[in-house]
Order: C-alpha cells, then structure tokens, then sequence
C-alpha cells in the first residue's frame, strides 16, 4: 500500500539537509497531487496562480524526507490540512511539524472541515501568518486578488 511505504520512505531518509530529498519521495509527491482530498483541492483552487496576496505556492510540496500540503517559498510558511488520519498520527505530526519548525520554518494545520466550510477564514489566517512572516505585504482590507 502507498501510505505504508510512504511513511516509511518518509522516516528512512538519513541525510540531514531539508531540502534535499530523493526521486521516491518526488514520486510520492507528484502522486499526492494528483490525488488531492476535497478540502486539498478546495484550498490549492485559492492559492494556486497567486490568488492569495500575488504569493506563490506549492502544492504537495517535497522537503527532506517530508511532504507538505502547501508551501509559500518567500514566507517560509507550510501549510497542512488534516483529515482524520491525523487524529491516529499526532504524535508523527508534532514530530513533524518540531522538525520543520527547527530549519526555520512556520507550520500551521486546519482540519478538513474548516477549509470545507470557512475558507473565507482560512484564508484569512494563512495571509495574516504570511503577513507576520513577511513584514513587506500590506494587509488585504477586502478580497484575495494578487
């Protein structure tokens, strides 16, 4: 099954660079993508092509021996959306998320739910962490245009 195997490829990766990574886990990734849950696809149709403050992001997104949901490059930010697999896995993610945190990088989660029935809020979160990452973008007083 792809979920064992990917754990497992995921935890064996021995290097210490974060951004290195291996072409199973650039497979995994490009897999992943194409294979978006609901509330995924709901928040990659916000944030793909610039849509939320002219920032770029990326999806299903390979760093080291982990994949992100989401990554902002320029706010060193990894957004993640959590369905109920993650209530089995939370140690894993807190792990996970440490590990991220410790290369400098801001994690923050929301369950399915809330991308599926408050994106407004969502969104609003993501830009405000994005804003605090990146003191340079201006606060969006209404809409996401870029």
């Amino acid at each position: 099954m792809l979920d064992s195997w990917l754990t497992q490829s995921l935890m064996d990766k021995t290097h210490n660079r974060i951004r290195g990574t291996t072409p199973e886990i650039e497979r995994a990734a490009r897999h992943l993508r194409h294979r978006l849950t609901l509330a995924e696809a709901t928040l990659w149709q916000a944030l793909k092509n610039r849509q939320l403050g002219g920032l770029r992001w990326r999806c299903q997104h390979p760093m080291g021996r982990f994949i992100v949901d989401f990554y902002c490059p320029s706010c060193r930010l990894i957004v993640e959306v959590d369905g109920e697999i993650h209530y089995q896995q939370q140690e894993y993610d807190c792990a996970r998320t440490e590990h991220l945190q410790n290369y400098g990088y801001t994690v923050i989660r929301f369950s399915n739910e809330a991308v599926e029935t408050n994106l407004e809020a969502v969104l609003a979160t993501i830009y405000g962490q994005c804003h605090s990452n990146r003191m340079d973008l201006p606060p969006i007083l209404g809409g996401w245009g870029g």
